[in-house]
Parts: C-alpha cells; structure tokens; sequence
C-alpha cells in the first residue's frame, strides 16, 4: 500500500507538469480524485488493512489527498490566468478600425402592400380582425351560404385536416363540421358578425389555402377581406369606398366599374375592375388590351348570411370585399410570376423599399 502511495505521488508530479488546459486538468483530478479514482481506490480498499496499520496508513492516504489538491489548486490558478490573458488577446478589438458596414433590409412586397391596404382601409374607419387559419367547415363554408354540394368544399381544392393530430380548443371550434385550412379569410367576418352588433366596419387579412398552383396561383396566399354592416348600407356606399381605395393604391387617376358576378355570401356580387394605371385605359399587355384589371370580388351581403349570424336584414344592409394581397402586389410593381414572392430571393427583394 506504501509503495503504492509513493507511486501516486510520482504519477501527480509527471501529471501536472504537463497539464496545458482546464479540460486536461479537468481529466487528471478524476483520474486521482474522482469517486473512481485512485486515491479515492485506495481509501475504499482501508477496509482490507490490519486495524492496527489502518491509523497509521489513514495518516498517509490524508496526506496524499492534501497534496494532491495543493498540487491541482496551484496548477489551476496559473492556467485560469494563462487562458483568460489568451482569451483578452483573441477578442482584442481595435477601436481605430473602421466598423463594418451592414447593410440595409428590406420589406417584403406583400408586407408592403398589407400594411399600405391597412393605412387605407383604417383611414375610412375599419378595424382589423385577424381570424383563425384552422377553421371549421361552419365558418369556411356552410355560415357563408355556400351549398353543400359546391365544387370548392371537394378534397381537390380544399385542404382538410384530421382532427386527431391536433390538440385544439373544443369551445373555438365546436363541433361544426371537418376542420380545414380557410380557403378565405370570410370566415372571420362570420366570427365578428356573430360577437358584435352592428355598426360593424373589420378588415380581415391573412394567410388562405387552396389546392392551385400555378404562375399566377399558389396553395398558399394571402386575402385581405372587407365587411361593413349597417342600417341604410347601399352598393353606392360600395362603389365610393372602392374608388377611394383604387386611387390610393394605384393613382388619383384611376378609375373603378363593377360587373356582375356570383358570390354565394353576397347578392348581388360583383367582380370590381380598375381602369389600366399603365396605359391609362388605352389598351397595353398589362391589361391585355381591354383598358382594364380585374383586381377584386364584392357584393352586398347577403340575407341568409345575416340571419345566421343574427343579424336582422330588414334593419340591417351590409356589403363585403376581398382580394388577393399578392395579386395587388404583382399588378402594383409589375411582378410577373407569382412564385417570386414566395422564393426568398434577396436580389428581388431587395428592389422594394417602404
């Protein structure tokens, strides 16, 4: 056992004359004084010693762990100083140094345009409401008098979700059908008509999914939805907003005309154009030569869909609109394919400034 102990004191001394790191020195204190090491061998091995010599070698094993922890202890304050000095070496900065240029972001074109439609819209007094991306069938479709036999509840062109994957609040959603992502933000319109009487005057933007992909199409896009209800509301008071918005966004010359159109949650619906902003209605490609760009869908809301979210129709008129952000976004800076705004491509977006 002796000659063990002295054996160990050689080990420590070779040891520590080549510790360079504190993870080195990290390894060899386990080494000797770990709950496995050797010094901490020997002491659980006492139990093996004659009682008489177990006084005697216990005064020596004390004094090999002593020595050993002086010995690591004195080891560790020069290396915490020789890393730490090596450390203010690395991270020195040079304050004379010119610093390095960052360059500057930029916003998204659909971010552009959103925040713009909202500055528009909120300056004619609307409020935004940002509904769920999980809707139900109720809200999506059924709320919105769409049939139950409409092409656009099919799986082809709506993406639903098994209800079983997702943990999800029952009281938000109820049991009103299959959950699927929106294929329209109309469905927050439902939710608001139905916690707020009217006047009611929301936009409703955000993300919607549809089974589409084209160059001019995309699963995944974003609308932005208009709702305003009210006693005496008429398609002129329609008709005004949308000029308003039109010569915002794309000019004081512009000019809006409606055509008619079908819309299941509005009657009468109407598909909104706006003369060309670059041929100023003379014919050009933008246009494809008629004067003007069809660039949203309107219409008065329609009685069923007030009566189910409780809204008496004989009191009560309103009319609702909706566009696609990106569409607004490629018409407004001559973007040609739809799958740029989508791509992440910093040398297209950084051409865009707020």
């Amino acid at each position: 056992m002796k000659d063990k102990i002295k054996e160990i004191e050689k080990q420590i001394d070779a040891a520590v004359s080549d510790i360079q790191t504190s993870k080195n020195l990290m390894e060899i204190k386990m080494k000797f004084l770990g709950k496995t090491g050797e010094i901490s061998t020997l002491m659980k091995n006492m139990r093996d010693v004659p009682a008489e010599e177990r006084p005697s070698l216990g005064k020596v094993l004390n004094a090999l762990r002593q020595f050993a922890e002086e010995r690591f202890a004195s080891i560790e304050e020069k290396i915490k100083k020789a890393e730490l000095k090596k450390r203010y070496a690395e991270e020195k900065i040079d304050v004379t140094m010119p610093g390095k240029e960052t360059a500057d972001g930029a916003y998204h074109p659909n971010t552009l345009i959103r925040q713009e439609l909202i500055s528009i819209f909120s300056g004619m007094g609307f409020e935004v409401f940002e509904g769920p991306e999980i809707e139900n069938e109720y809200y999506n479709f059924t709320a919105l008098n769409t049939p139950d036999d409409h092409p656009a509840r099919d799986m082809q062109d709506t993406f639903y979700i098994d209800a079983n994957t997702l943990v999800i609040e029952d009281e938000y959603y109820g049991e009103t059908g299959n959950l699927l992502l929106r294929t329209q933000t109309s469905a927050g319109q439902i939710r608001v008509m139905e916690n707020k009487k009217p006047p009611i005057k929301i936009l409703s933007p955000g993300k919607v999914y549809r089974s589409d992909d084209d160059a001019t199409h995309s699963p995944m896009f974003s609308q932005m939805e208009g709702l305003v209800v009210d006693k005496g509301i008429t398609l002129c008071d329609l008709k005004g907003m949308l000029d308003e918005f039109a010569k915002k966004i794309f000019g004081s010359g512009v000019k809006t005309r409606l055509r008619p159109s079908y819309f299941p949650f509005t009657e009468p619906s109407v598909e909104v154009d706006v003369s060309c902003f670059e041929c100023g209605g003379k014919g050009c490609r933008l246009c494809k030569g008629t004067g003007w760009i069809e660039v949203l869908g309107a219409g008065m809301v329609n009685r069923r869909v007030l009566e189910g979210c409780g809204v008496d129709p004989d009191v009560y008129t309103g009319f609702a609109f909706g566009m696609g952000i990106e569409r607004i976004a490629m018409l407004k800076y001559g973007i040609n394919n739809m799958k740029l705004l989508f791509e992440g491509d910093v040398r297209f977006l950084k051409q865009f400034k707020a």
